[in-house]
């Protein structure tokens, strides 16, 4: 008898909700501004630009007229579905940088507010208290099961429109680095803007690669271009493998001290190549070019440094662009030194720091840590491999000397088989 009254009271309060959500629903745009006060009291966010605060209240207004319809026909909250002003909201949230958090704090405080205004009308429409713990709980477990859902797909919609919105910034900054190493006319001032990159400095171009897939190649990046001046580089990734960057500086960088600094803290699976200095818009474009022309004759070497500078490999790569014909060369001004022997690169150095030292046998053991004696023995070898004296063709002996000491075994003869 007892269970058949509390059922009876029970269909009596959802009878009188649902007759409640119907005397809300007549006036759910007074209801949504009350709301929109609300929320304003305690996000102040809610009320930073017109278009913002329209939004919310839009948010308010759909939410409400969702919620409380649901209520007023019996509708079970897994339908409930996030109303169009709530993901439009979602997206100007996004777009003016507001954290997913104060978003999400829209709905808790909605979800405070909704439960006030109902637990009020309960109040006066439910004088026995047990019926009334009842139908509260039961407004609350709505509430909350709705809120979840909504807010959950109001926050899918505030990351695909960071998504969104981080994609066509990368397409912008793509297409403005691209125009500029293509050597299109710009405007500067809107380059500089979508690149967070001032273009009419010091440019130091630079590529940090890899062979490996598990490297986080950002921040080398940023290391490199602290050792060039600059804190805030450009970064645009080159494939998974690969990262191009710029430092703008007030002056041209110290290059030799920065780099001297950079070989020994590399990470051993990195290798970086940079541009020579240059300025404005031209120098953006040349400065990258040269960075990775730096890098091809980086990866052409026999054990190259961590760090290559043009600077330090400008002539190489000029005379390298035709490997086959670099390697003719080199074996018609070298001879049997183009061999890929010990022997031979010992005395293809010995010649080299004598060139070097402009024919100083003194100045050349120095550089070698040898003693004068040592330096004119590979010396003279040197010219009996090559078949003619050092004397000769000077500049170029150097030319190939340069090539075989920075490219090695690229150039040099291939050894014969092993007839075995």
């Amino acid at each position: 008898m007892g269970h058949s009254l509390i059922v009876e009271s029970l269909e009596h309060v959802t009878v009188e909700l649902r007759r409640a959500a119907a005397e809300l629903l007549e006036d759910v745009t007074s209801h949504a501004e009350d709301m929109l006060a609300y929320l304003l009291q305690r996000i102040p966010e809610a009320g930073a630009d017109p278009e913002l605060r329209g939004l919310t209240l839009g948010s308010c207004s759909s939410n409400l007229e969702a919620a409380l319809s649901m209520v007023r026909h019996g509708i079970d909250v897994s339908a409930a579905t996030a109303p169009v002003t709530a993901l439009e909201h979602a997206r100007a949230m996004a777009a003016r940088g507001y954290s997913v958090d104060v978003m999400l704090r829209f709905y808790r405080m909605g979800h405070a507010y909704f439960t006030e205004r109902l637990v009020a009308v309960i109040r006066g429409i439910i004088t026995d208290p047990a019926v009334a713990l009842a139908a509260v709980d039961g407004l609350q477990s709505f509430g909350f099961t709705y809120i979840d859902r909504i807010s959950s797909q109001v926050a899918l919609e505030y990351v695909a429109e960071l998504d969104r919105r981080a994609n066509q910034a990368r397409a912008a900054r793509t297409d403005t680095v691209r125009a500029l190493i293509a050597g299109d006319r710009v405007d500067v001032g809107r380059a500089e803007r979508t690149l967070s990159h001032r273009l009419t400095d010091w440019q130091t171009g630079f590529v940090c690669w890899t062979d490996r897939e598990d490297v986080d190649l950002a921040p080398v990046g940023l290391l490199v271009a602290s050792h060039l001046g600059a804190r805030s580089p450009l970064l645009v990734p080159d494939g998974a493998r690969a990262l191009w960057g710029w430092a703008a500086t007030t002056t041209a960088p110290q290059l030799a001290s920065g780099i001297a600094a950079l070989n020994p803290i590399l990470p051993p699976t990195v290798r970086v190549s940079i541009g020579a200095s240059a300025k404005g818009t031209p120098g953006f474009r040349e400065t990258h070019l040269q960075s990775l022309r730096a890098r091809r004759t980086a990866e052409l070497s026999d054990g190259a440094a961590s760090v290559t500078a043009y600077e330090d490999v400008a002539l190489v790569d000029v005379l390298s662009q035709d490997l086959a014909l670099a390697r003719a060369f080199v074996a018609a001004e070298l001879g049997d030194l183009a061999a890929p022997g010990e022997r031979e690169h010992e005395e293809r150095r010995a010649l080299l720091a004598v060139l070097d030292a402009q024919g100083g046998l003194a100045a050349a053991a120095l550089t070698l840590g040898l003693h004068r004696n040592t330096v004119l023995q590979r010396l003279r070898r040197a010219e009996a491999r090559r078949g003619r004296p050092a004397t000769e063709r000077i500049a170029e002996l150097h030319a190939a000397l340069r090539l075989t000491q920075r490219l090695g075994t690229t150039v040099l003869r291939p050894r014969p088989a092993d007839p075995s």
